[in-house]
């Protein structure tokens, strides 16, 4: 293919990358409010209206996020050099959600598993390090692939499109109280060497932020009992933050700041959902036992 042909072009231009540094912000939320507030809300409503349409859709949404992110995650690990398979990673990732909704969770291994193996194979014959290379995107493929499936899977459980609200409105609700109460009562850094802006007065926010969410998702709508709601409101900050520092500590790895620019005020699309892939192997076994699938 010619370099200056339109084919070569589109290729180049959908290639990852190493995200660029965000512009600098000096507002004390540590983000640019007038761009993040309305970002998040029309996000949210774009997965709202995905839910609420037809569950189907929320799936078919899934898989888009998690292949931006997937891309993402490629460029993140080029800052670092490593070049992992992504077409074989997409069509894998790809696989595992559609054969998570059509088959189950247990197709969604078996996949990541075949698809870890070709990476291995294909990527350790025709690049030096491609073994190294590989394991780097088997890596990725289970943190974004794998736990994203998960997700899938809980949209077709009793009441999907209410336990795919409550799972995204507790890590949510989480990232809101916590920064909110941070940001006016954070004094006691949790980790300051991995994330100083996480302070214990904010996780203490994001405790009570999704004890409201769960007490009425996972307790008035989804009608569980109160040792589940406990359970999720106690479980989804422990998890997010975790998530957070998770992910902080891989981007200090590559030596980044965000591992997108997607969206305004917030980053990449990796960097709005690390909390919620964390937590959602966590919530499908809660909703699973609640709902007596277990």
């Amino acid at each position: 293919m010619p370099s200056d042909s339109p084919q070569a072009a589109i290729v180049s231009r959908l290639a990852p990358r190493p995200p660029k540094p965000p512009e600098e912000s000096h507002s004390r939320a540590g983000r640019n409010l007038k761009a993040a507030v309305p970002t998040a809300l029309i996000l949210l409503a774009i997965v709202a209206a995905s839910i609420f349409i037809r569950i189907e859709v929320f799936v078919a949404l899934a898989v888009v996020a998690l292949g931006i992110a997937q891309w993402e995650m490629a460029g993140a690990l080029l800052a670092r050099n490593f070049k992992v398979p992504l077409v074989v990673l997409l069509l894998g990732q790809t696989a595992m959600l559609v054969g998570t909704w059509l088959f189950g969770l247990q197709c969604a291994v078996l996949i990541y598993l075949v698809t870890s193996v070709v990476a291995l194979l294909i990527n350790g014959y025709v690049r030096t390090r491609g073994v190294t290379d590989a394991l780097a995107g088997c890596f990725s493929l289970g943190w974004i692939g794998l736990m994203g499936s998960f997700a899938v899977a809980m949209a077709g459980m009793p009441k999907g499109a209410w336990a795919i609200t409550a799972f995204i409105l507790l890590p949510v609700a989480n990232d809101t109280g916590g920064w909110l109460a941070g940001i006016l009562f954070g004094k006691h850094p949790i980790a300051p060497s991995i994330s100083p802006k996480k302070s214990w007065e904010g996780f203490a926010g994001s405790v009570i932020a999704c004890l409201l969410v769960a007490w009425f998702f996972v307790g008035h709508v989804l009608e569980l009992s109160w040792p589940w709601v406990a359970a999720f409101a106690l479980i989804t900050p422990v998890l997010s933050t975790a998530g957070d520092f998770s992910e902080s500590l891989l981007k200090r790895d590559l030596t980044i700041k965000d591992m997108g620019s997607i969206f305004p005020g917030h980053g990449g699309m990796l960097d709005r959902i690390d909390s919620i892939l964390f937590c959602a192997p966590a919530c499908y076994l809660l909703f699973a036992g609640g709902f007596g699938l277990l």
